[in-house]
């Protein structure tokens, strides 16, 4: 039984999230169902993080264990001539039994890629969010460094999830901007159920003014979902990196690997 890993890019606008679904339209899904064809065997994977419907990954990686003696190239071009074109494996490597893509992960870091203009986007629907109010960069990067620490994210934390304890690292909280294109970048140990989604909601109407940025502190305190904003759209949010402790020999040493190129110009 060997142990494998895999490194995914897929548009989460194609599927109904990562996990398993009855109906079968999940990234999960179609993955495993290509992997079991290449492995001829039923193949179950374990990932990194699991993203919502509508959430896109660049960098998404997840294992799985196989007795199927293939290359390991087998696992990437041979699979991905079974995927459809919204999702593709980067690279494959093996690893021992003890490496866990969710489990072992040090940090995840995710973007989420906002069109601030009057108009929506129309190329890169359902890839990027909008807002159509002029924003207050410098208000809300303000507000965005008040995230960065150990805190207890309750208010930004959706009703139904599991997570055992609402406590994160949160190591890098920041705002840029690139033209019409706001950059959020979140970087910590571990993200709640719709976490980003609403942190974004929150800095946008610090953003619009509705609120100072010091309302993000505020916010940490109260400890309350519903004194916070609604939560964002999925279609600019992105996986793009996850870590892991050094001993583990994966493509591009197991790092924060950035997002491919947008046309954001």
């Amino acid at each position: 039984m060997k142990r494998i890993v895999l490194g995914l890019e897929y548009a989460g606008d194609a599927f109904c999230g990562w996990q398993s679904q009855a109906h079968g339209r999940t990234v999960q899904d179609v993955l495993e169902a290509a992997l079991g064809k290449i492995a001829a065997a039923p193949v179950r994977l374990h990932c990194a993080g699991r993203t919502d419907t509508g959430v896109h990954a660049s960098v998404q990686v997840v294992h799985f264990d196989t007795c199927a003696q293939r290359p390991l190239s087998a696992w990437v071009r041979g699979v991905n001539a079974l995927l459809p074109a919204t999702v593709v494996v980067r690279w494959s490597a093996q690893a021992d039994r003890a490496f866990h893509a969710r489990y072992l992960a040090t940090e995840r870091q995710y973007r989420y890629i906002l069109h601030n203009a009057p108009t929506r986007p129309a190329l890169l629907a359902g890839r990027v969010g909008w807002f159509h109010l002029p924003l207050d960069l410098a208000w809300m990067a303000e507000a965005a460094a008040c995230l960065v620490g150990t805190h207890d994210f309750s208010s930004f934390r959706a009703a139904g999830c599991q997570s055992k304890t609402p406590v994160r690292v949160m190591h890098e909280a920041r705002v840029g901007r690139q033209g019409d294109y706001l950059l959020f970048d979140f970087r910590a140990n571990g993200f709640l159920h719709h976490m980003i989604r609403n942190l974004v909601g929150a800095l946008v109407y610090v953003g619009k003014g509705r609120y100072p940025p010091s309302w993000m502190g505020e916010l940490l305190q109260a400890r309350d979902r519903a004194r916070a904003a609604p939560t964002f759209a999925p279609d600019g949010l992105y996986l793009c990196g996850v870590s892991y402790p050094p001993r583990w020999s994966l493509p591009g040493d197991g790092r924060i690997i950035a997002l491919p190129q947008l046309p954001l110009a």
